[in-house]
């Protein structure tokens, strides 16, 4: 069966000529939207098709034919092009608007099996999905055909994206809320600890007055700054252990004596994903700083806000 529904697809190759590019041309040339309509699994097939382009820069949404005939083809509207998909070419409920459609001003692009079906000598273009056979054992319901439909509709599709110059900064504003949305869109500023959520100590405060700190904001560590806010330093519980390794009495020591000196920092413009690879190239321990462009300390970002923010 796969074999089947496979060679379906690979035949389109073949295929995408002339009346494809006409195609995707008329659809970039489009004022109005791509409206796709399809009955029974056409329409299903079709309804994905309508996703695809919509969330790949291309406004679309899908109209059930049958609803079309009592008030729905009113969603047309001179401009738009209409993506008409049936197997056959001859469906009833497609055949009765298709003169409302034209009458309307928009531009029709057929998807049948069937170059000499009324529906695609009528359109404007017509995209030759014909199957050998379908991969059903008494070649009768819909398989390898909506299959070769579904490959054309993401062709078009991708050519489109393409064609508009769609890149991830565009693609995650349509999937705001995807993994590749809160990857792309998510900033440094939007999951950073500021203000009194952020721990930090002067140069000349205490191991002890930094231990506190450290204790109070909960992050495992704290930023050491100067009098102008500038970062001079970074102390972690990790720093903790080993001062404690070293040294049998910490009493009196200065936190200034043990800290991390010019530690790694991003700004709060840069994007969390950026954040969460600079941790793992550098093998940060699980905790950033975050700095203006004077070197001033401005927040913090840990690991676990990253987890929670599901951009790693």
């Amino acid at each position: 069966m796969l074999e089947i529904e496979a060679a379906a697809v690979s035949a389109l190759r073949g295929r995408l000529g002339k009346p494809f590019l006409d195609a995707v041309a008329a659809i970039f040339a489009a004022r109005g939207r791509v409206v796709v309509t399809g009955m029974g699994k056409s329409g299903h097939v079709g309804g994905k098709i309508a996703s695809t382009l919509a969330s790949t820069g291309t406004p679309a949404f899908f109209m059930h034919p049958g609803e079309a005939s009592h008030g729905d083809v009113g969603m047309i509207a001179e401009g738009d092009v209409v993506i008409a998909i049936s197997n056959s070419g001859e469906s009833d409920e497609i055949l009765r608007i298709l003169p409302l459609i034209k009458r309307r001003g928009a531009k029709v692009i057929a998807i049948t099996g069937r170059d000499r079906s009324t529906l695609a000598t009528e359109a404007d273009v017509h995209l030759d999905a014909a199957v050998e056979k379908e991969a059903c054992p008494m070649n009768l319901a819909p398989t390898a055909s909506t299959t070769a439909v579904l490959a054309l509709g993401d062709a078009l599709a991708v050519a489109l994206l393409e064609k508009r110059g769609f890149g991830e900064d565009d693609y995650a504003m349509h999937h705001p809320g995807g993994t590749l949305g809160r990857r792309l869109l998510l900033h440094v500023s939007d999951v950073m600890h500021s203000g009194e959520r952020l721990p930090r100590v002067g140069l000349g405060a205490t191991l002890k007055e930094a231990i506190l700190e450290m204790s109070q904001k909960g992050l495992g560590m704290t930023a050491i700054v100067d009098e102008g806010g500038r970062v001079a330093g970074l102390f972690t519980d990790g720093d903790l252990r080993r001062t404690l390794e070293k040294h049998e009495d910490i009493r009196g020591m200065k936190v200034a004596e043990v800290m991390t000196r010019n530690p790694r920092a991003i700004g709060p413009a840069r994007l969390a994903a950026e954040a969460a690879q600079v941790m793992q190239a550098h093998h940060v321990s699980g905790r950033l700083l975050v700095v203006d462009d004077g070197g001033r300390l401005v927040g913090a970002v840990h690991v676990d806000d990253l987890l929670r923010a599901g951009v790693i």
